[in-house]
């Protein structure tokens, strides 16, 4: 949740959000190595996609935060914003799925929580058209709707692709404060079939980012002030929290969390510690010996203020990124792009 803020300029830039002082950029954060293009309103969250057919095609999908003029954008690998849908209601978050099998063909789409209409959009990849018909209702016959985090999970079996939409809201009772769609084709436009309500919530903040494992079968949400939630991403497995961890290893708000693969069971859960300006880092596979516990390895400084959304990628992506990148949002009305090589020289200096 990000606050508020005005800009004193004397002999330096200061930054005061609502309450407190914020914390300066460390000397030491990483640098971005592409800084985007800047959108009309407020950048919120990212998503990557690559083109199943050439690796080499590679597009940042971000969201422009705004009542009733917000939008989608897509970035290349420069930065340049190459496409767009505008206007749309309060775009919030936004995640990317491969394979959805639409009117007997397959293809890729982009899901975003749209907060002002109290819908899902759902959006063809690369050349982001509407698949859903205005939008697909989220928490219907709740008081409390305001759709804004969601992240998509895609159960593979020898049928084809099942792919969810697991969504969150600015506010909601403990148990049920998220839902979780299946998305079916219905002659020829996207539909959701609400498969299941769950998760935690402290109750003290929201619950904005999501994110799903879905090789390890795993959802993670953040919990703002209070920690990251595990559940399971398979409906069928119930509803049981699996883990709560880094409660006490962030300045403020837990924001974004992505997932950075280094093969289908291992890697990172990246995690932004908005009002630090920095990043946890926790084994994906969690600690040895038990894989609900999760123990903080490591913490990135990045020049990204107060960062809400990210994501992450282990794919190489030119010479720029061989290892792969993290999208992270920055004030600004940015979204920056770092060379996962940065962080991987961090953490492994923690061992």
């Amino acid at each position: 949740m990000k606050k508020q803020f005005i800009i004193f300029s004397l002999a330096a830039v200061v930054l005061y959000s609502c309450k407190d002082k914020l914390a300066p950029v460390a000397e030491n954060a990483l640098k971005p190595t592409v800084t985007t293009e800047v959108v009309p309103n407020d950048t919120d969250d990212p998503a990557i996609w690559v083109n199943p057919a050439d690796s080499s095609q590679v597009i940042v999908i971000g969201t422009d935060k705004h009542e009733k003029t917000g939008g989608l954008y897509a970035y290349d690998m420069d930065g340049k914003i190459i496409n767009k849908v505008v206007p749309l209601d309060r775009p919030n978050n936004v995640d990317i799925a491969y394979g959805f099998n639409l009117a007997g063909k397959k293809v890729d789409i982009a899901v975003v929580t749209e907060r002002g209409t109290d819908k899902i959009r759902v959006f063809s990849l690369p050349d982001l058209k509407p698949l859903d018909n205005g939008g697909i209702p989220v928490f219907d016959g709740e008081v409390e709707k305001s759709p804004m985090g969601v992240a998509l999970y895609t159960q593979s079996d020898s049928t084809g692709n099942k792919i969810y939409a697991v969504v969150g809201r600015k506010t909601g009772p403990t148990g049920k404060y998220l839902y979780q769609y299946e998305l079916q084709d219905k002659d020829g436009v996207i539909i959701g079939n609400k498969v299941r309500e769950f998760g935690s919530f402290q109750g003290g903040k929201e619950i904005e980012a999501i994110v799903v494992d879905n090789e390890l079968g795993y959802i993670y949400y953040s919990d703002e002030g209070f920690g990251i939630h595990k559940y399971y991403a398979d409906p069928a497995k119930g509803n049981e929290e699996l883990a709560i961890f880094g409660q006490n290893d962030f300045k403020d708000d837990h924001e974004g969390i992505a997932i950075y693969k280094t093969s289908d069971s291992t890697g990172y859960i990246v995690a932004s510690n908005q009002q630090n300006n920095s990043f946890n880092i926790y084994p994906r596979e969690g600690d040895a010996g038990n894989a609900n516990q999760y123990t903080r390895i490591a913490e990135v400084p990045v020049s990204a203020v107060e960062c809400d959304g990210v994501e992450a990628i282990s794919m190489p992506i030119g010479t720029k990124f061989p290892k792969g990148m993290v999208v992270a949002m920055s004030n600004g009305m940015v979204f920056h792009y770092y060379d996962w090589q940065q962080f991987l020289d961090i953490i492994e200096a923690k061992k």
